[in-house]
């Protein structure tokens, strides 16, 4: 954990988050600043700055997290409808928060 990563503060309990799953290594929140109806963050619990710094031995945590993500969009009712997966990577890509997450946006 990352002691000035907003992220960490959540996992670990320091900083207040409407959550909708905790798993050992997997938390999944609403985001404070939704830009959809349903707008959940995905976030290891390991700090991963970014894609750029995944390694071979991270992929059954990407996998968990897409599935994850389907399991969620289940329960949230939008599914059927359809959704985005989202994973900005570093600045120039719209990252802010460096530690990896990804994001589930839809309901419209």
């Amino acid at each position: 954990m990352e002691k000035d990563c907003i992220f960490c503060q959540i996992i670990e309990g320091t900083k207040p988050a409407s959550f909708v799953f905790e798993g050992d290594r997997v938390v999944a929140f609403k985001d404070a600043n939704p830009s959809a109806p349903v707008h959940i963050l995905l976030v290891p619990k390991k700090h991963i700055r970014s894609i750029n710094d995944l390694t071979e031995g991270d992929q059954p945590l990407m996998a968990e997290l897409f599935m994850l993500a389907k399991k969620i969009a289940q329960e949230q009712g939008i599914a059927q409808s359809g959704y985005k997966l989202v994973i900005n990577v570093e600045r120039g890509g719209g990252q802010y928060v460096f530690h990896l997450h990804l994001h589930l946006v839809g309901g419209w």
